[in-house]
């Protein structure tokens, strides 16, 4: 299996599949390549694009290194796209479009040559104050190490009920979200304030694709509906049926031609 070294000496894990013009897929929050969407997303578009499947850091394969900066993330993200060639498209799930739209300002459109996200939890004012609470609690969870908490509050802040919750916790896959818990804050990070980088996304010199699923909620659809928007050249599209819990079969019609398929 392929790793890379990022610029700080971190360790990252990726690997290469597809033929295409090519693409990083950047997971969210408490996902990697073998525990989350992106791997049937990348097996959807293999004979269409070029796909770079990582481990973000502290996930999966890949190693970690603190203090922790969302700029050593973009650094890692800039390692696989060199790996693709030098230059290439991303396409980011949630807190992991934060992330992308993030890497395409500071690596500029010679690196980065088109950005996807789908449902970005970027939120209108009134529910920022919500956001900022729950990055207080973050942050007091993961000061202690107490990653228990720290999972219940994300768990809870994307809407899971405590029945839900306690269930998780007694399944196979809680030690796993304990062992990478410790990276929910640089989600956190990467979504800043949690408002729509308007500046940023406006700056950007690439074309821009929000995505939403039709069967979320309007408030899960505001931030890639406020990105494309934003976007000197941005689109926006619902993708039938969907909802935050994205199926690969239904993304990819509407990736493979936004990428160059």
């Amino acid at each position: 299996m392929p790793v890379l070294t990022s610029t700080d000496g971190t360790e990252i894990a990726y690997e290469i599949v597809g033929a295409g013009p090519p693409v990083v897929l950047v997971d969210g929050a408490m996902c990697f390549r073998d525990a989350g969407p992106m791997r049937p997303i990348a097996e959807a578009l293999s004979e269409r694009l070029t796909i770079g499947l990582y481990d973000r850091r502290g996930r999966g394969a890949s190693g970690d290194r603190l203090p922790f900066s969302v700029d050593r993330e973009i650094q890692d993200l800039a390692g696989v796209i060199d790996a693709l060639g030098g230059a290439a498209g991303l396409f980011g799930i949630s807190s992991g479009g934060a992330l992308a739209l993030r890497a395409a300002a500071a690596l500029g459109p010679a690196t980065v040559t088109r950005v996807g996200v789908y449902e970005v939890p970027f939120v209108p004012e009134p529910m920022r104050a919500d956001a900022g609470s729950y990055t207080r609690d973050l942050t007091a969870a993961l000061a202690t190490d107490d990653r228990e908490w720290a999972l219940r509050l994300f768990f809870g802040r994307v809407g899971l009920p405590e029945e839900a919750i306690e269930g998780m916790s007694h399944s196979p896959f809680w030690p796993v979200s304990l062992a990478i818990a410790p990276t929910l804050a640089y989600d956190d990070a990467a979504m800043g304030d949690s408002a729509i980088p308007v500046e940023l996304v406006r700056d950007l010199l690439v074309p821009v694709l929000g995505l939403a699923g039709e069967a979320s909620p309007n408030f899960l659809q505001y931030g890639a509906r406020g990105v494309a928007e934003a976007a000197a050249d941005g689109r926006f599209e619902q993708i039938v049926g969907q909802t935050h819990d994205i199926q690969a079969d239904a993304v990819a019609p509407h990736l493979a031609p936004f990428f160059g398929a």
